[in-house]
This record gives structure tokens, sequence and C-alpha cells, in this order.
């Protein structure tokens, strides 16, 4: 199976604040950039992450071969609801995205 993290360097993420979770894509290369970059949707992550599209804030920062996601935490980070306390759970997920 053709998966987001068998194309890339590395998947990652973290917490950006208390009420915002961010995931980068770093691509390792301009031509795994340029790939990644046309292959890979906003709508395919928001399903994904069960989101919807217009909550997913998407930067493409080319100079860092690098595509980055931000979207709101599903709860607040610390709150007894919180199971991912750190964010660090979320880049599983987009690793594991099929690109066929």
């Amino acid at each position: 199976m053709n998966t987001l993290g068998s194309q890339v360097f590395k998947i990652r993420s973290k917490n950006a604040g208390p009420f915002w979770v961010t995931i980068d894509v770093f691509c390792g290369t301009p031509e795994a950039y340029n790939n990644i970059v046309h292959t890979l949707k906003t709508e395919q992550v928001a399903q994904l992450l069960a989101q919807p599209v217009e909550a997913i804030k998407r930067f493409d920062i080319e100079s860092l071969s690098v595509i980055k996601f931000s979207l709101p935490r599903p709860c607040v980070q610390g709150s007894r609801q919180d199971r991912d306390m750190h964010g660090a759970q979320w880049a599983v997920l987009l690793a594991e995205l099929s690109l066929d």
C-alpha cells in the first residue's frame, strides 16, 4: 500500500496551544514535496480526522518542503476529556493515509 508516511521523511503532530493541534509533513526533498502537495488534498485530511474541511488550515511551505495542517482540538488540552495531552497521536493517522 502506498501510504503518505512511506513517501515522506517524517510526519509529526503537536500542540499549537490549548485549543489547536498542528500536523507537519516533512517531505524531505523538493521532488517529494511537489508530488505530495499536488496529491494530498485537504478534503482527504478533513475526512480522515473527522473535521469539517472549513476547520482545517493548510500551509504549503515550499522553501522548507513542508506541508502543515492546523485544526481545532476536539477538547481543551488538559481537560478531563483530553486523551492526548501533547497532540502527538494525530500524526499516526495521517502517516497511514493511503495515496492510491
